[in-house]
């Protein structure tokens, strides 16, 4: 196998017949839009619909990619500056697109000042993120939490660039979370606010009055690339290596705030939704993808499986994450017009059960604690309040509690000591779910919710 990287210079020499290629002048693109978190999610959903989007004539929406902490995606990137491939696997075939939004990758721990700079360039008008759910540095409560915000976070970064945009005299910025957070432009809006109270509360004021915060939902199910993954793309580009390819299934959705500061891409031209209110669609997404995804991944990983689609094999899984969906989740979603949340369970199925995604259960394992509140306390509240139980997610809370306790081998998670020690006592519901615990939300257990748990622990 070639050791030949892809790169302008290798794509123009040897222009591989394999995959798909952008239709734009890379050299002649502004940057306009700063990432937060350039990992594959990224680069298979919004750098994609922003690739597509100057393939179809827009401009001047190229990306600078910015790391938090890991030099890792830098490494791959920046050699090929940043060209990479997105290849989208269905059962029956396999399609491969070279895209080229990205121009560069910044990390931002060494290059402070570049990652300032580029905040406050002028061409700059959007920044986005996708940095999870724990990027956001929240305390229990949901408000921001000091301790956590410090150097390393996205926030003083935020700050700086802001702050010279204000100086300099330059229009805001449309700030736009990519994350799984309900009301994700709100909570952003919120949290930065915190930040600036007590950090500049003179640039809060400048932040209110000339940034927006649009709430997106997104959703495209993105497995992490293996080395095999990679050998496979070179072959499609004839020798070529990509380090930093994705793969991705073929099913892609975006649904905006139409809420912007200074200008948007024309997103909706391929593919992407500007809507007034994403809540339905978000709702949607978090409860029944999101929801039904964890529970594949903890009952999944304690039936022995390894990977989303052979979870979803399993008849006895498959029937939990249905009820889920279809009788946990769905009764406590207002939809919007036209939106069918049935249909909706029907196309989750499929997705799942796609074997050549090769989806990990591990990997949608990591980080529990800051996914369960949204996934499924909710749900649980909501069925709670309407006098329903809830027995698919009780499963999943009880098979997640095992894999605390390491049934599963290591935990990653930010809580990973207060959560492991929780559930070694001899009250784990209340420890982590009562009106003091450590995940205390809108849903308190009840007498048989803490029954149907613990006899699944037993």
């Amino acid at each position: 196998m070639s050791d030949l990287r892809l790169n302008p210079f290798t794509l123009a020499t040897f222009a591989p017949e394999g995959a798909a290629c952008f239709a734009y002048d890379r050299e002649a693109q502004a940057t306009g839009i700063v990432h937060f978190g350039i990992g594959a999610f990224h680069r298979a959903h919004q750098a994609w619909y922003t690739d597509h989007a100057m393939s179809a004539g827009d401009r001047d929406w190229a990306i600078t990619g910015v790391s938090l902490r890991s030099g890792a995606v830098a490494h791959q990137m920046n050699p090929q500056e940043g060209l990479y491939t997105v290849t989208e696997r269905a059962s029956e075939a396999a399609s491969t697109r070279i895209i080229g939004a990205v121009l560069d990758v910044l990390v931002a721990p060494y290059e402070p000042e570049a990652v300032a700079a580029a905040l406050a360039a002028p061409a700059t008008r959007i920044v986005s993120f996708t940095i999870t759910e724990k990027g956001y540095c929240r305390a229990a409560d949901g408000s921001l939490d000091p301790a956590l915000a410090g150097e390393e976070s996205v926030y003083p970064y935020l700050q700086q660039g802001l702050r010279r945009r204000r100086d300099a005299g330059l229009p805001g910025l449309t700030l736009m979370s990519c994350d799984n957070l309900a009301e994700n432009g709100k909570q952003l809006a919120r949290l930065m606010g915190e930040y600036l109270q007590r950090s500049d509360p003179a640039l809060l004021a400048w932040f209110e009055a000339a940034c927006t915060c649009p709430s997106t939902m997104v959703d495209r199910i993105v497995p992490a690339t293996t080395a095999d993954d990679r050998d496979a793309v070179a072959e499609t580009l004839d020798g070529l290596r990509d380090e930093a390819a994705v793969l991705t299934e073929p099913f892609s959705q975006w649904v905006i705030e139409d809420c912007f500061a200074n200008g948007r891409p024309a997103w909706d031209k391929v593919g992407a939704q500007f809507v007034a209110d994403v809540r339905p669609y978000e709702t949607a997404k978090l409860r029944m993808l999101n929801g039904a995804h964890s529970l594949l991944a903890y009952v999944g990983l304690s039936q022995g499986h390894t990977f989303v689609h052979e979870a979803i094999g399993d008849p006895a899984i498959r029937l939990l994450a249905e009820q889920l969906m279809r009788e946990e989740a769905a009764p406590t979603i207002t939809a919007a017009p036209g939106q069918d949340l049935d249909a909706y369970a029907d196309a989750l199925i499929e997705r799942f059960a796609n074997p050549a995604l090769q989806h990990r259960l591990g990997q949608i394992a990591m980080d529990g604690s800051p996914k369960i509140p949204q996934r499924w306390l909710e749900t649980l509240a909501a069925n709670q309040r309407q006098g329903r139980e809830a027995v698919s997610i009780l499963e999943g809370i009880a098979c997640w509690i095992k894999h605390l306790r390491g049934a599963n081998g290591r935990v990653d998670d930010p809580m990973v000591r207060d959560l492991q020690t929780a559930v070694q006592t001899d009250n784990p519901i209340t420890m982590l779910f009562g009106t003091t615990g450590l995940l205390a939300s809108t849903w308190v257990p009840s007498e048989s919710d803490r029954t149907a748990i613990l006899s699944r622990l037993a």
